[in-house]
């Protein structure tokens, strides 16, 4: 509500006769501040301004503009839709009280008017007012104090997201730059794969950008990996290989306890989970740690698939030199219906210029911001 003056709340006396606005400025100029406009023009001017009257006291019969228009262009204005308005008038048909009411009048007051009715209803009225300023400003606050925090909550979990996801890389990386490369490959190929009739209805705006949120993770199961394995220069074993292999439990397995210790289920923490446990599961059914094969392998760790084994493709490792774009794509390629579904695979090729804008903008001797 605006501030006013003394404290006291601004009434408008709309009324093309003289007599009628001393009658009311006589009973009411002791409570209120009174501001007095002898035309529906004018009164429409004065509520224009940026100081606004807290009620409007309204005749209907005036020349030129009528009441009930004046009525209806305050309750179509936003700025001056929620102040309370009265009419004051000779019209005391049902069916003229009626149509007051319907314009969104609150109140509707027959001449000759009681001095003590007048002054009960206007108090009613502008105590209502106050409440639902009171209300409305409330929630205004509310809603803002909501969106922030959830843009903090949000900014936390992408700092962690990457921060846990680091921690992993550090292990066998050089640089956190294999984060930032794969998150943005997934969120390319998931935006050009739900063009797919299979994925559309699955890869949603939000969902696209939790996959993207979530990819740091998919490796985060490596912390459980033994140096001498993780960092070894040479082919593992077989047994060693097999020991490798379980950072995907590993991973998987710790974000689902951390999301049963929430106890609530978070979109964020299923996809992480997901993507940490099948993002090496195969299209023929020969990969792990559970040998699924088609559809049985959730989406999200089909489209992360690809982007992780482009990447260790392209990058070198301790154990290998770093293949070419062009390399890794006829690798991916001969992989179609065998490592990988065929339509990411096809989705991929679509767009396999932008993976290595990505590689080159986010290569391992670069310090970018993702």
């Amino acid at each position: 509500m605006d501030a006013v003056p003394g404290n006291l709340a601004t009434i408008l006396i709309v009324d093309d006769t003289i007599d009628n606005i001393v009658l009311l400025s006589e009973i009411l100029r002791h409570k209120y501040r009174i501001k007095i406009a002898t035309s529906g023009e004018m009164a429409l001017e004065i509520v224009s301004r940026d100081y606004r009257p807290d009620l409007i006291l309204l005749d209907i019969m005036m020349p030129g503009m009528d009441g009930y228009e004046v009525c209806r262009r305050l309750k179509a204005d936003p700025k001056s839709e929620t102040i309370p308005l009265i009419f004051l008038t000779t019209k005391s048909d049902v069916s003229d009280e009626q149509m007051g009411l319907e314009l969104g009048a609150e109140d509707y007051i027959a001449k000759p008017i009681s001095p003590s009715i007048v002054l009960a209803r206007i108090r009613n009225h502008l105590h209502l007012k106050n409440i639902r300023d009171f209300l409305r400003d409330k929630n205004e606050f509310l809603e803002t104090e909501v969106a922030r925090r959830t843009s903090e909550v949000r900014a936390i979990q992408d700092v962690l997201m990457v921060a846990l996801g680091s921690l992993a890389e550090t292990r066998d990386n050089e640089t956190g730059n294999h984060i930032r490369r794969t998150q943005k490959y997934i969120r390319a190929l998931a935006y050009r794969a739900r063009d797919f009739p299979r994925f559309r209805r699955y890869l949603s705006e939000e969902t696209i950008e939790l996959l993207h949120k979530s990819a740091p993770l998919h490796d985060i199961g490596k912390v459980g990996i033994p140096d001498c394995i993780l960092m070894k220069p040479g082919k593992l074993s077989a047994e060693e290989f097999e020991i490798m292999k379980t950072h995907t439990t590993i991973g998987g397995n710790a974000i689902l306890a951390a999301e049963r210790q929430l106890h609530v289920s978070t979109s964020f923490l299923h996809f992480s989970s997901e993507i940490a446990l099948y993002h090496h599961e195969r299209w023929d059914g020969s990969g792990y740690p559970k040998g699924l094969s088609g559809n049985e392998i959730p989406i999200s760790a089909l489209l992360m698939g690809i982007p992780d084994v482009y990447d260790a493709l392209i990058s070198k490792r301790v154990y290998k030199q770093a293949f070419s774009h062009e390399q890794a794509l006829s690798m991916i390629r001969e992989g179609s219906g065998t490592q990988f579904d065929p339509e990411v695979v096809e989705a991929f090729m679509d767009i396999s210029l932008e993976f290595d804008r990505i590689a080159q903008s986010f290569n391992d001797h670069t310090e970018k911001t993702s």
